[in-house]
This record gives C-alpha cells, structure tokens and sequence, in this order.
C-alpha cells in the first residue's frame, strides 16, 4: 500500500518560497511507515490535522519531536 505525502497546508503558512510542495509515495506495511522514508530529505515534516497543524521533528540524537 502506498500514500501520497505533501507539504500542502492551505492557509497554515506554508514554508516561504515552495512555490509546489513536493509528492512522494511512501510504502506502508499495514499500519507502519519506516521514519527513513518520512525524513529522507527533510528534518521536519508538517502534519495537518483536521484544523490543527503539527510539526515532526527528527533530532541530532535521532530522536523524534512532535510540537503544536
């Protein structure tokens, strides 16, 4: 199963200068998404849900840090 990921976070204030926000397919293994795939380019990804959006941060020490 695969997902579609993008940076897409209408009227939340997206990243200045991401004219499009990039589409990568990430492979799921039932309910289970390796966090290499999610940080293979970035540190930080943004979550939306519903109203709220969150930030997913992966650390120095390989840690990961989820914020508000």
């Amino acid at each position: 199963m695969a997902t579609t990921s993008g940076d897409s976070i209408d009227g939340a204030g997206g990243r200045a200068g991401n004219a499009s926000p990039a589409v990568r397919n990430l492979s799921m293994t039932g309910n289970r998404i390796d966090s290499r795939e999610l940080f293979q380019s970035e540190r930080e990804i943004i979550i939306a849900h519903g109203e709220e959006i969150y930030r997913l941060r992966l650390t120095s020490q390989n840690k990961l840090i989820l914020t508000k």
